[in-house]
């Protein structure tokens, strides 16, 4: 069977985008209290892009490449502060060690399959060393996130390349991100339902600061679903250990937090704690084979790679300030994994295996009864 390559950069969403596609903010279901950025979306923080590529092969490769790019410079000559904050390790995160010592990143963000971390690794490394300015680097710290998308992708066949991240990169873009069934979100389960990948943002008023926080995730993760409060999984009947103790809760969900506050590495990890507070307020449960990250970056300022200084000086937001990031933080997490539910369809994928797409208009039903929807 002929390959089908989709290519989806975030600037480009399905001319067919449907009624039940729409976002949840569209039909009524508004998450949390502070207002959202322009697109909803982790583009919101000035600067930041994103790449996808969704590769559906035949009737049994279903996985994809999402890329976020800080800036849209040298990424490893003007670095950004940055830290990783692990919810459950049940996961092959790239990079984490460097980011942990050092405090920065260097290269974009990648996330793809579980097997495929190390195949973005060398594109990340060859899209470093080919960067302009970078002809004497010899080490190079990539950051890969990874969530097993087997149950629905051929993932042993390790179809993803050297060219589809490459791709990913050179086509990321500001702007809306598309959601569901995209890049690293293609083949994922969330809930027992198709899960995928999820963005939201959140802008404070200028007497909090004016900042922007925004998040992205790559949902594929069990528990027992809440929207807005309203226990979903429990009213639909769809839950984690319902009936036995199996592995259905088992998964991974990666998040990436990005924002545009002057924050250092020490609360940069405070907020990415928060965002996995988030994720909890979903219903997931960071089951033992739940592999749950945060990534964490601002744009606020840059950290040089080579500087003939030995001291540097950089404004940073006081500890008494950051409590309004950490309830943004929350909040874009919580709308971002619920966006990825909404953004998904049903997919039929490896070995016949078919994950159905939230009921959305039985969820709109129950919202409507627990109040909140009118």
């Amino acid at each position: 069977m002929k390959v089908v390559l989709l290519t989806l950069s975030v600037c480009l969403l399905s001319a067919h985008y449907t009624f039940s596609q729409k976002r949840p903010r569209e039909l009524g279901i508004k998450i949390g209290v502070l207002p959202v950025g322009t697109h909803n979306a982790i583009t919101d923080v000035a600067g930041v892009k994103v790449g996808q590529v969704t590769l559906v092969q035949g009737a049994d490769v279903r996985t994809g490449v999402t890329t976020i790019l800080p800036h849209e410079g040298n990424l490893f000559q003007q670095k950004v502060p940055a830290a990783i904050y692990i919810g459950n390790g049940f996961g092959k995160l790239a990079g984490y060690t460097q980011v942990e010592e050092l405090g920065t990143l260097e290269t974009p963000i990648v996330l793809t399959n579980t097997l495929s971390v190390p195949t973005a690794a060398g594109a990340l490394i060859d899209w470093t060393l080919n960067g302009a300015g970078n002809e004497q680097v010899r080490s190079v710290n990539a950051v890969v996130g990874e969530t097993n998308d087997g149950y629905l992708n051929d993932i042993r066949g390790r179809h993803i390349k050297k060219e589809h991240v490459l791709e990913a990169l050179q086509k990321a873009q500001g702007g809306a991100v598309a959601e569901g069934n995209v890049g690293a979100g293609t083949g994922t389960v969330c809930f027992g339902w198709k899960g995928g990948i999820g963005t939201s943002s959140r802008k404070l008023p200028q007497k909090l600061g004016g900042y922007t926080v925004g998040v992205l995730v790559q949902t594929n993760f069990g528990g027992v679903l809440q929207i807005d409060g309203v226990p979903v999984g429990e009213e639909l009947g769809k839950y984690s250990f319902k009936e036995s103790l199996d592995k259905s809760s088992d998964g991974s969900c990666m998040m990436v937090v990005a924002t545009d506050a002057p924050l250092d590495a020490r609360n940069l990890k405070r907020l990415a704690k928060r965002v996995f507070m988030g994720l909890a307020r979903t219903g997931g449960i960071a089951s033992n084979g739940s592999g749950d990250y945060v990534i964490a970056f601002s744009t606020a300022y840059r950290i040089p790679h080579d500087t003939t200084q030995p001291t540097s000086s950089v404004t940073l937001l006081h500890n008494d300030y950051v409590s309004p990031l950490f309830l943004a933080a929350i909040e874009a997490t919580e709308e971002a994994i619920i966006n990825s539910l909404f953004g998904a369809e049903t997919m039929t994928g490896s070995q016949g295996h078919t994950v159905e797409a939230l009921p959305k208009q039985k969820v709109l039903e129950l919202m409507k009864q627990y109040g909140r929807v009118k």
